[in-house]
């Protein structure tokens, strides 16, 4: 079943077109990766796909009781939010904030919410912990569950394991891949094709190449066979 389809979407700001005639759909429980060059457009995608931005023309659709409040959304590292003076339980329950509506406080359940999330993502046991004070890994897992927060439907990642060491990278496409397997769908921009074509079932390239398809077909497609062996090439 269809989760969110977009048709013929024209994305970027009012002089500057970053890309037109995109048209994809999202089923429940896919896991999508979008990538492509730097300045394609794939964070000003998210934005759209959140109603933080509109698009320049074209339509998109939500179904299955989603909407653009129901997405849970972990966008890219800033370092503003390294920074930030809170305690992880204070930035996990501030995910809850799209269902609180009129409400200023947060619920029993929401706070239930978030302990469930935490304890989904290992990190209960730092929750008193102050949010800048923790790895890089610890604050990823941190801003996964606040995104859990938000939604049991949609998960949109932007660059999730950017900066983060091998390891805690490997740790990291696991637990997004298990959330998947909980029935999330989960829309990913990732700069590691090779990496993220071997978790994602499928891709969506934007920029000078587009392509929309699963990944096998992605593997042998023009697009596809040129990025994934410059990959080979880029990383020794």
């Amino acid at each position: 079943m269809d989760q969110l389809v977009c048709k013929n979407l024209k994305l970027g700001y009012e002089n500057i077109t970053l890309t037109e005639d995109l048209s994809f759909s999202v089923e429940k429980g896919d896991y999508l990766c979008i990538v492509g060059e730097n300045g394609a457009g794939k964070s000003t995608l998210m934005r759209t796909l959140l109603r933080l931005q509109k698009p320049l023309a074209g339509t998109i659709e939500y179904m299955d009781d989603l909407n653009a409040a129901k997405i849970g959304y972990l966008p890219q590292q800033t370092i503003v939010q390294k920074d930030f003076p809170a305690s992880v339980f204070e930035v996990v329950l501030s995910g809850c904030q799209n269902s609180l509506g009129l409400h200023l406080f947060y619920s029993k359940a929401d706070r239930k919410r978030a302990m469930d999330n935490m304890k989904r993502l290992g990190i209960s046991d730092l929750a008193k912990w102050c949010y800048r004070d923790l790895s890089g890994g610890q604050q990823q897992r941190v801003l996964l569950a606040r995104a859990l927060c938000a939604t049991e439907k949609m998960l949109l990642l932007d660059e999730p394991v950017s900066g983060l060491d091998p390891k805690v990278t490997l740790e990291m496409y696991e637990l997004i891949e298990k959330l998947n397997d909980e029935g999330i769908t989960v829309i990913m921009i990732s700069h590691d094709i090779a990496c993220s074509v071997r978790y994602a079932k499928h891709v969506l390239h934007i920029g000078n190449d587009f392509f929309f398809g699963t990944v096998d077909d992605y593997r042998t497609s023009a697009a596809g066979r040129k990025y994934l062996e410059e990959g080979h090439h880029h990383h020794g």
